[in-house]
């Protein structure tokens, strides 16, 4: 079969497209046929290595050189100790490891897999796990009238936190590049800021959440943009900030406010609860670019580089 290939850290030079060997599923995994998958910030730290957490999964070089963690596909064959799904039922997820989803076929334990609803495409499917659950879980407690500040909102999470926050009856401001405002406005966004020209972190009380999927400041600063009672979720941000948190014990209580680390397990229920609700329209799974297999090294280029608003997706032949 055909997948994509990352046998060592480094840009999205060191990613190709090889033939590998078809993975045989165990007796309690299904062999998924994928039609499409989706790279998140996860796939970005997965490619250069970094932050520390991203070399889990091999110190030197990735145990497993086929990379993607969200996928969408019908089920190709299951093992005998599989009784929840059989070959032809149309399923999506993100996969355990976090890798091994941008091939033809993989083959994964099915507990946190969930049935495609017939609403949506293998590739709105494929755009949806790992971004929804963050999106999901960063979003909870949200209450009409609050100040929403989504910091990296024009990359492949930040659509659908914008979408959940506004469905919540939220205020929401929109951090990224400047030539991104256009689109996170078009998305739902009541304001943007544009980091080339302001820092968020220099006003003063005036977020109710901030959810930064891009962490790079200082816990001890961040906090002073919260109202009191307000609360800062770091989903994901640099190797120096995220030892900061670590060993102030991932969470600091400063002024009635809360600045922590999101931890964000991989879960059905989550899944199955933000497709509903994408379903229902309260948000969208904007999708950036559609990449075929072959020209994956260019979707990882686009990726690595920012230039993305919304999920790049890769579509199988």
């Amino acid at each position: 079969m055909r997948a994509v290939i990352q046998d060592r850290y480094g840009p999205a030079e060191v990613v190709r497209v090889d033939d590998v060997p078809d993975p045989v599923p165990a007796d309690d995994e299904v062999l998924i046929r994928v039609r499409a998958g989706s790279l998140n910030g996860s796939d970005r730290e997965n490619l250069v290595g970094s932050p520390f957490y991203a070399r889990l999964g091999g110190l030197l070089r990735p145990r497993n050189p086929v990379p993607g963690s969200d996928v969408a596909g019908v089920v190709a064959a299951a093992g005998s100790a599989v009784t929840e799904y059989a070959v032809g039922d149309e399923v999506f997820g993100e996969l355990a490891g976090y890798r091994g989803g941008l091939a033809e076929y993989v083959a994964t334990p099915p507990r946190l897999l969930a049935r495609k609803p017939p609403e949506l495409s293998f590739l709105e499917a494929a755009a949806i796990p790992q971004a929804g659950c963050i999106a999901l879980k960063s979003t909870r407690g949200i209450k009409a009238g609050d100040r929403v500040l989504v910091n990296g909102a024009g990359g492949a999470g930040g659509t659908l936190v914008i979408g959940l926050a506004k469905h919540l009856g939220a205020e929401v401001t929109a951090v990224d590049r400047a030539d991104k405002a256009d689109h996170l406005l078009r998305i739902g966004a009541d304001d943007t800021i544009a980091f080339e020209d302001e820092d968020w972190a220099d006003q003063r009380s005036r977020y109710d959440r901030v959810v930064d999927l891009v962490g790079r400041r200082s816990p001890f600063r961040v906090h002073r943009a919260l109202r009191p009672g307000g609360v800062y979720l770091m989903v994901g941000g640099h190797a120096r900030v995220l030892l900061a948190m670590f060993a102030l014990g991932w969470s600091v209580r400063t002024e009635g406010k809360r600045v922590e680390v999101l931890a964000v397990p991989q879960s059905r229920d989550d899944l199955e609860a933000v497709t509903a609700l994408v379903i229902g329209g309260a948000a969208v799974a904007a999708v950036d670019r559609v990449f075929p297999l072959e020209e994956a090294p260019a979707a990882f280029a686009r990726l690595a580089a920012g230039d993305n608003s919304g999920k790049i997706v890769i579509e199988m032949p």
